[in-house]
């Protein structure tokens, strides 16, 4: 728990921050050594496992620079993307062509446990496969797909974060296309899309371009017949850079979607718009439960996206069957281009009784109590210089006032 004497010091230790700043860029070949599939694009997995007996833990796995394209192919109707990372992972994309349009069938990423680089102290050793179904559809031959938006997909226990795609299959005469088939989420323009986040007990900052967020409630349910087994509430702003120019966005609870799932030893809060998807990730060790994980995606109405991306959280802290609450202003600096304030925050993720809050761990913002005996011992410590003060005093007079004989 992050009590209230320790709980600034200690988060200014805990932030580790991973920025998402480079694609995956390859390039496929076929029989005559032709350019046949072109990708760059940038995908990232939030993956949740067994560590124990109803024990999980969540990492987020980045698809990097380097990967290896084996197992890839090019047919006149058919083609497969796949790439290979690290120690028995892959991402690997199926496209089919019917006239002039051609569309991605299926995602499926591979992930293997017995990688402890990765997924330290699994209970399995086996390697897990998800399958999604994508978006990708109706895209005109000899051109090139291309949508910068996030496209987020749940499966199972994983979290898949598709964006800044440029992809191109059935490349003609083996020369990428200039021409691109835009998304229709980047053909939309929304400006202000909720999303939430999470925080930290740094000074209060505002942003005077925006008003205060309004306060959204989010629940999960395991399913439609159950009370909530995680609860939220909290307004939330989003500050974030785009070059020189720094931008906010507001978080509209009724733009926004809610998703997640509740475990023993984890629980996600998922928040969705056209414009922002943020997971929270909740860990607890029996005792205590903490924020343990944020994933952050702003799409911005030009640019790129903007990730923040840390799984090495340790704050929100209070004792299981309890809630965290702070209602002054909080502010988290995610990334050098990623800020986060909360409002009115209140959440617990873990034991919520008949849908209501349990007692709440405040944070040192809102605990007034801490003031008290600083006020007491002030005025003790003043109490005793006056006294000292008139103790000197009273004997200078008296030493002046006897007068030898």
């Amino acid at each position: 728990m992050l009590f209230v004497y320790c709980e600034f010091i200690e988060i200014l230790f805990v932030f580790r921050k991973l920025h998402l700043s480079h694609g995956t860029e390859v390039s496929v070949n076929n029989t005559e050594n032709k350019l046949c599939l072109y990708a760059n694009l940038m995908v990232n997995f939030s993956v949740a496992y067994e560590v124990g007996v109803n024990k999980s833990e969540t990492v987020i796995l980045v698809l990097p620079e380097n990967v290896t394209t084996e197992g890839s192919a090019c047919d006149n109707t058919t083609s497969t993307l796949k790439l290979s990372f690290g120690d028995g992972h892959s991402w690997t994309v199926d496209f089919t062509k019917k006239n002039q349009t051609y569309q991605v069938d299926t995602i499926v990423f591979s992930y293997n446990l017995n990688d402890s680089s990765i997924f330290p102290n699994s209970t399995s050793k086996e390697t897990k496969s998800v399958t999604v179904k994508s978006i990708i559809t109706n895209v005109s031959v000899d051109t090139y797909y291309s949508c910068k938006s996030a496209d987020v997909r749940t499966v199972e226990a994983v979290i898949q974060t598709l964006y800044d795609v440029a992809l191109q299959a059935f490349v003609i005469n083996g020369s990428k296309s200039d021409t691109d088939t835009i998304c229709s989420a980047d053909m939309t323009s929304t400006t202000v899309a909720p999303t939430t986040t999470v925080t930290t007990t740094a000074a209060p900052t505002s942003t005077p371009t925006l008003p205060t967020p309004t306060t959204g409630k989010y629940s999960i349910a395991t399913d439609v017949n159950s009370t909530a087994c995680l609860m939220a509430t909290f307004g939330l702003q989003i500050g974030y850079k785009q070059g020189d120019k720094e931008e906010t966005i507001n978080l509209v609870p009724n733009m926004t979607e809610v998703g997640g799932a509740c475990r023993s030893n984890s629980s996600d809060l998922k928040l969705t718009s056209d414009t922002i998807t943020i997971m929270f990730t909740f860990s607890n060790d029996g005792k205590k439960f903490q924020l343990h994980a944020l994933n952050v995606t702003v799409i911005p109405a030009t640019g790129a996206p903007v990730v923040a991306v840390n799984t090495n959280m340790s704050i929100w802290a209070a004792a299981v069957g309890s809630s965290y609450m702070c209602n002054k202003e909080q502010t988290l600096n995610v990334t050098d281009t990623l800020t986060l304030y909360t409002f009115e925050l209140r959440v617990q993720p873990f034991e919520v009784n008949k849908g209501e809050f349990a007692t709440a761990h405040e944070c040192s913002l809102d605990d007034t109590s801490i003031l008290i005996p600083i006020i007491v011992g002030a005025a003790l410590a003043g109490l005793i210089l006056i006294v000292v003060i008139a103790y000197v005093i009273g004997r200078r007079k008296t030493y002046v006032g006897y007068q030898t004989l």
